[in-house]
């Protein structure tokens, strides 16, 4: 049979048609297999490109992540807003942003304490399991505004004590860290001496005023009228209003003052430290800076001040291992003030900027 062009053409259209149909075929499989992948490898996360007010914070899409070697996955049920992530959040104060970005923020998801799931183990795992329940810091790099995380198993992770909940364990970790570090190792506080907290029932001032009473100090909670009965409830022995009582015209005087908020002036609290009293700052500013030199080697009162997020992991590890027992014990318990789904960062954000939260605010990505 002799096949003319035309009945070639023929069948070379027929050909070309039925590899397009196959082509077509093919692109609407994959793209629903690679829709349905990307789909199972999606998670939400609050991500901030700018400094600002809590609206700078958005919640989006992003690629869900795979542990590497010796990493482990983690679903975060919980995390919370301190004023760590309020001051990366807002870029201020100013130098602030040499750590954190000079014109734009470097770290786009916040997020450091957490409580949550172990559910994806990467090569070379050997301190966790799948289905653990975890809480712990995510280290300098955060990341716990997200609905998962990958941590390296030797970060300041451990098994949430069982008589704590997935809020209570996320509310447990960097208040805890930072007064335990401070009141143990920077001023090395001892039984018998008197302490002055000031900002007692924040995050950092709750656990501060636990801590220091547990190690048998006297303790003196600075802190708002509404909030004493709090405050003697953690273990001090006496409430100042600082609402209506100027540091300066305390009578007292103390071994240790500790301002767990970083607001107060050294001028206004050094006549109310014994000969040989130490004043420590949680909060770093550049005021102080100069002080602390000062003070080391001019003076026999002193100024103290400690990066205690910056510490090494082991070390901080060990004092986690610490606060755990206690936890455990129920010795200390954490301060949950408010508790905020995901959706409503923003809000909570706005609360923590207020300067009125007590205790901890906790954002709740998954419910148990």
């Amino acid at each position: 049979m002799h096949l003319t062009s035309l009945h070639c053409n023929l069948i070379l259209a027929y050909a070309v048609s039925l590899d397009f149909s196959f082509s077509i075929l093919l692109y609407v499989l994959h793209k629903n297999q690679y829709a349905s992948i990307a789909k199972e490898e999606c998670m939400k996360v609050a991500r901030y490109l700018k400094y600002g007010t809590p609206e700078v914070l958005q919640i989006q899409e992003a690629v869900k992540p795979i542990p590497k070697d010796k990493e482990i996955l983690i679903q975060i049920y919980c995390t919370t807003v301190t004023a760590t992530e309020a001051i990366f959040r807002r870029g201020r104060p100013y130098f602030s942003r040499l750590f954190t970005g000079l014109l734009k923020p470097k770290i786009e998801i916040l997020g450091e304490e957490f409580s949550g799931v172990v559910t994806g183990l990467g090569q070379n795992v050997t301190k966790f399991k799948l289905g653990e329940k975890v809480f712990g810091t995510t280290g300098t790099n955060f990341g716990a505004y997200a609905e998962y995380v990958c941590l390296d198993e030797n970060e300041v992770i451990l098994s949430i004590p069982k008589n704590l909940s997935y809020p209570e364990a996320a509310g447990s970790c960097d208040g805890f860290l930072t007064a335990y570090s401070f009141l143990n190792k920077t001023a090395k506080a001892e039984t018998g001496q008197s302490i002055l907290v000031i900002g007692a029932c924040g995050s950092i001032g709750s656990a501060a005023v636990q801590i220091a009473s547990s190690l048998g100090l006297e303790v003196t909670a600075a802190c708002s009228q509404k909030n004493h009965d709090l405050a003697l409830m953690l273990g001090a022995k006496y409430c100042i209003d600082y609402n209506s009582t100027p540091y300066e015209n305390i009578k007292e005087q103390y071994d240790i003052v500790f301002d767990t908020v970083g607001k107060v002036k050294y001028r206004s609290i050094k006549n109310i430290l014994k000969s040989q009293g130490i004043f420590l700052q949680a909060g770093i500013t550049l005021d102080i800076l100069p002080l602390v030199l000062w003070t080391k080697y001019f003076s026999r009162k002193k100024v103290k001040i400690s990066a205690t997020g910056l510490k090494p992991k082991q070390e901080r590890l060990e004092d986690f291992r610490r606060i755990h027992e206690q936890l455990l014990r129920s010795t200390w318990k954490p301060v949950i003030d408010r508790i905020y789904s995901m959706v409503e960062l923003c809000k909570a954000h706005e609360y923590v900027d207020s300067g009125h939260k007590k205790g901890n605010v906790v954002i709740q990505i998954l419910k148990d």
